[in-house]
Protein backbone atom coordinates (compact mmCIF):
# COMPACT_ATOMS: atom_id res chain seq x y z
CA UNK A 1 0.00 0.00 0.00
CA UNK A 2 1.90 2.94 -0.96
CA UNK A 3 2.44 5.77 2.23
CA UNK A 4 0.80 9.16 2.05
CA UNK A 5 3.25 11.71 1.55
CA UNK A 6 4.98 12.99 4.63
CA UNK A 7 3.75 17.18 5.24
CA UNK A 8 6.62 19.70 4.33
CA UNK A 9 9.16 19.65 6.76
CA UNK A 10 9.70 23.43 7.20
CA UNK A 11 10.41 25.17 10.26
CA UNK A 12 10.61 28.85 10.56
CA UNK A 13 14.85 30.16 9.64
CA UNK A 14 13.76 27.71 6.70
CA UNK A 15 11.75 30.83 5.49
CA UNK A 16 14.20 33.77 6.32
CA UNK A 17 16.67 32.05 4.13
CA UNK A 18 14.31 31.92 1.17
CA UNK A 19 12.24 35.45 2.35
CA UNK A 20 8.76 34.32 2.20
CA UNK A 21 7.16 31.64 4.20
CA UNK A 22 5.99 28.30 2.00
CA UNK A 23 1.88 28.26 1.61
CA UNK A 24 -0.25 27.27 4.65
CA UNK A 25 2.54 27.84 7.45
CA UNK A 26 2.18 30.53 9.67
CA UNK A 27 5.34 32.30 10.56
CA UNK A 28 6.05 33.78 13.66
CA UNK A 29 5.96 37.47 14.55
CA UNK A 30 7.93 39.65 16.79
CA UNK A 31 5.37 39.19 19.93
CA UNK A 32 4.08 42.18 21.07
CA UNK A 33 4.21 43.17 24.58
CA UNK A 34 1.08 41.43 27.18
CA UNK A 35 0.40 44.82 27.89
CA UNK A 36 -0.31 46.30 24.50
CA UNK A 37 -2.65 43.09 23.83
CA UNK A 38 -4.74 43.55 27.23
CA UNK A 39 -5.27 47.43 25.68
CA UNK A 40 -6.04 46.17 22.42
CA UNK A 41 -8.51 43.37 23.63
CA UNK A 42 -9.85 45.91 26.36
CA UNK A 43 -10.71 48.28 23.10
CA UNK A 44 -12.19 46.17 20.58
CA UNK A 45 -14.64 45.17 23.70
CA UNK A 46 -15.24 48.97 24.13
CA UNK A 47 -14.24 48.53 27.63
CA UNK A 48 -12.70 51.80 29.06
CA UNK A 49 -9.46 51.33 31.56
CA UNK A 50 -11.72 52.54 34.55
CA UNK A 51 -14.47 50.01 34.08
CA UNK A 52 -11.58 46.75 33.55
CA UNK A 53 -10.02 48.93 37.28
CA UNK A 54 -13.72 48.58 38.69
CA UNK A 55 -13.74 44.96 37.77
CA UNK A 56 -10.41 43.94 39.04
CA UNK A 57 -10.56 45.85 42.36
CA UNK A 58 -7.79 47.85 41.35
CA UNK A 59 -6.85 51.46 40.44
CA UNK A 60 -7.00 52.84 36.55
CA UNK A 61 -3.41 53.75 37.44
CA UNK A 62 -2.42 50.19 38.04
CA UNK A 63 -4.38 49.10 34.31
CA UNK A 64 -2.38 51.76 32.67
CA UNK A 65 0.81 50.62 33.83
CA UNK A 66 0.01 47.19 33.01
CA UNK A 67 -1.06 48.15 29.33
CA UNK A 68 2.31 50.26 28.98
CA UNK A 69 4.35 47.26 30.19
CA UNK A 70 5.65 49.74 33.48
CA UNK A 71 3.98 46.77 35.14
CA UNK A 72 4.28 42.78 34.36
CA UNK A 73 1.02 40.94 36.26
CA UNK A 74 1.18 38.33 37.50
CA UNK A 75 -0.83 34.91 36.56
CA UNK A 76 -3.35 35.13 38.56
CA UNK A 77 -4.17 39.08 37.63
CA UNK A 78 -3.66 37.69 33.97
CA UNK A 79 -6.48 35.22 34.06
CA UNK A 80 -8.85 37.93 35.79
CA UNK A 81 -8.30 40.06 33.14
CA UNK A 82 -8.39 38.36 30.77
CA UNK A 83 -11.96 36.68 32.34
CA UNK A 84 -12.82 40.22 32.61
CA UNK A 85 -12.61 40.74 28.88
CA UNK A 86 -13.81 37.66 28.05
CA UNK A 87 -11.55 36.00 26.37
CA UNK A 88 -9.05 32.92 26.22
CA UNK A 89 -6.32 33.21 27.77
CA UNK A 90 -3.85 32.63 25.47
CA UNK A 91 -5.22 35.86 23.88
CA UNK A 92 -3.09 38.06 26.27
CA UNK A 93 0.29 36.82 24.54
CA UNK A 94 -0.02 35.36 21.10
CA UNK A 95 -1.33 38.12 18.64
CA UNK A 96 -2.39 34.99 16.37
CA UNK A 97 -4.44 33.29 18.68
CA UNK A 98 -7.57 35.23 17.43
CA UNK A 99 -6.85 34.27 13.80
CA UNK A 100 -7.99 31.16 12.48
CA UNK A 101 -4.77 29.36 11.07
CA UNK A 102 -5.36 28.12 7.77
CA UNK A 103 -5.50 24.33 6.98
CA UNK A 104 -2.70 22.55 5.62
CA UNK A 105 -2.37 20.14 3.08
CA UNK A 106 -5.64 18.01 1.75
CA UNK A 107 -6.05 16.64 5.65
CA UNK A 108 -7.09 19.67 7.06
CA UNK A 109 -4.78 19.93 10.54
CA UNK A 110 -3.14 22.88 11.17
CA UNK A 111 0.17 22.84 11.60
CA UNK A 112 2.45 25.03 14.51
CA UNK A 113 6.27 24.46 14.51
CA UNK A 114 8.56 24.70 16.89
CA UNK A 115 9.75 28.56 17.63
CA UNK A 116 6.36 30.11 15.81
CA UNK A 117 4.26 30.47 18.96
CA UNK A 118 6.28 33.62 21.28
CA UNK A 119 6.67 33.36 24.54
CA UNK A 120 5.70 36.08 27.70
CA UNK A 121 7.25 36.58 30.98
CA UNK A 122 5.28 37.77 33.19
CA UNK A 123 5.61 38.96 37.50
CA UNK A 124 8.10 37.04 39.19
CA UNK A 125 9.68 35.50 36.09
CA UNK A 126 6.93 33.09 35.19
CA UNK A 127 6.87 32.52 31.32
CA UNK A 128 3.93 31.41 29.56
CA UNK A 129 3.74 29.91 25.86
CA UNK A 130 0.56 28.66 23.75
CA UNK A 131 1.15 25.44 22.61
CA UNK A 132 -2.20 24.88 20.28
CA UNK A 133 -1.79 25.15 16.56
CA UNK A 134 -4.95 28.01 15.40
CA UNK A 135 -7.75 28.62 17.68
CA UNK A 136 -9.68 26.41 19.64
CA UNK A 137 -12.49 27.75 20.76
CA UNK A 138 -13.30 26.99 24.16
CA UNK A 139 -10.03 25.39 25.06
CA UNK A 140 -6.60 27.45 26.60
CA UNK A 141 -3.47 24.86 26.31
CA UNK A 142 -0.40 26.53 26.94
CA UNK A 143 3.26 25.74 28.58
CA UNK A 144 3.87 27.61 32.08
CA UNK A 145 7.60 27.38 33.35
CA UNK A 146 8.00 28.47 36.55
CA UNK A 147 11.82 29.81 38.12
CA UNK A 148 12.50 28.71 41.77
CA UNK A 149 10.52 30.90 44.03
CA UNK A 150 8.27 31.97 41.79
CA UNK A 151 4.47 32.21 41.99
CA UNK A 152 1.12 32.56 40.57
CA UNK A 153 -0.18 34.54 42.98
CA UNK A 154 0.89 37.28 46.16
CA UNK A 155 2.99 35.59 48.86
CA UNK A 156 0.43 33.54 50.88
CA UNK A 157 -3.09 34.42 49.11
CA UNK A 158 -4.90 31.54 46.52
CA UNK A 159 -7.00 32.65 43.67
CA UNK A 160 -9.60 31.19 41.52
CA UNK A 161 -11.18 31.86 38.06
CA UNK A 162 -13.61 30.67 35.33
CA UNK A 163 -12.76 27.12 33.75
CA UNK A 164 -11.63 23.26 34.44
CA UNK A 165 -7.83 23.20 34.88
CA UNK A 166 -5.69 19.84 33.89
CA UNK A 167 -2.25 20.35 34.73
CA UNK A 168 0.70 17.90 33.67
CA UNK A 169 4.40 18.17 34.92
CA UNK A 170 6.77 17.89 32.71
CA UNK A 171 10.04 18.90 34.59
CA UNK A 172 10.78 20.25 37.74
CA UNK A 173 8.50 20.09 40.85
CA UNK A 174 5.40 22.25 41.12
CA UNK A 175 3.53 23.07 44.36
CA UNK A 176 -0.21 23.44 44.00
CA UNK A 177 -1.69 25.08 47.69
CA UNK A 178 -5.39 24.62 48.24
CA UNK A 179 -7.56 25.84 50.99
CA UNK A 180 -6.92 22.67 53.09
CA UNK A 181 -4.23 20.76 51.53
CA UNK A 182 -1.02 20.87 49.79
CA UNK A 183 0.13 19.02 46.37
CA UNK A 184 3.44 18.67 45.15
CA UNK A 185 3.70 17.46 41.87
CA UNK A 186 6.96 16.60 39.65
CA UNK A 187 7.29 15.41 36.51
CA UNK A 188 4.91 13.05 34.98
CA UNK A 189 2.46 13.67 37.29
CA UNK A 190 -0.65 15.03 36.49
CA UNK A 191 -3.70 17.12 38.14
CA UNK A 192 -7.09 18.22 37.41
CA UNK A 193 -9.71 20.35 39.17
CA UNK A 194 -12.54 23.03 39.13
CA UNK A 195 -10.56 26.70 38.41
CA UNK A 196 -13.60 27.81 41.04
CA UNK A 197 -11.41 25.94 43.64
CA UNK A 198 -9.01 28.64 45.35
CA UNK A 199 -5.75 27.89 44.77
CA UNK A 200 -2.01 28.92 44.01
CA UNK A 201 0.79 27.28 41.77
CA UNK A 202 4.25 27.93 43.10
CA UNK A 203 8.14 26.31 43.01
CA UNK A 204 9.96 25.99 45.98
CA UNK A 205 12.46 23.81 44.15
CA UNK A 206 15.76 24.55 43.02
CA UNK A 207 14.92 24.49 39.43
CA UNK A 208 12.18 25.38 36.97
CA UNK A 209 9.05 23.80 36.79
CA UNK A 210 7.67 23.16 33.35
CA UNK A 211 4.03 22.21 33.03
CA UNK A 212 1.55 21.90 30.55
CA UNK A 213 -2.27 23.39 31.20
CA UNK A 214 -5.27 22.41 29.41
CA UNK A 215 -7.99 24.97 30.58
CA UNK A 216 -11.66 24.43 29.45
CA UNK A 217 -14.12 27.04 29.45
CA UNK A 218 -17.71 26.01 30.03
Amino acid sequence: MPQPPLAEDVHPDDAAVTGSAPEGIATAEPSASVGARIRHLRQARGISARALAKTLGISPSAVSQIERGVMQPSVSRLIAITDALGVPLVAAFDPASDRPAPAVGPSGFTLQRAGQSPDIVLDSGVSFRRLTPGTSPGVDYFESIYPPGAAAHGADGLFHHEGYEVGTVVSGELTIDFEAERVILRAGDAISYPCSVPHRLHNTGSTDAVAHWLIVHS
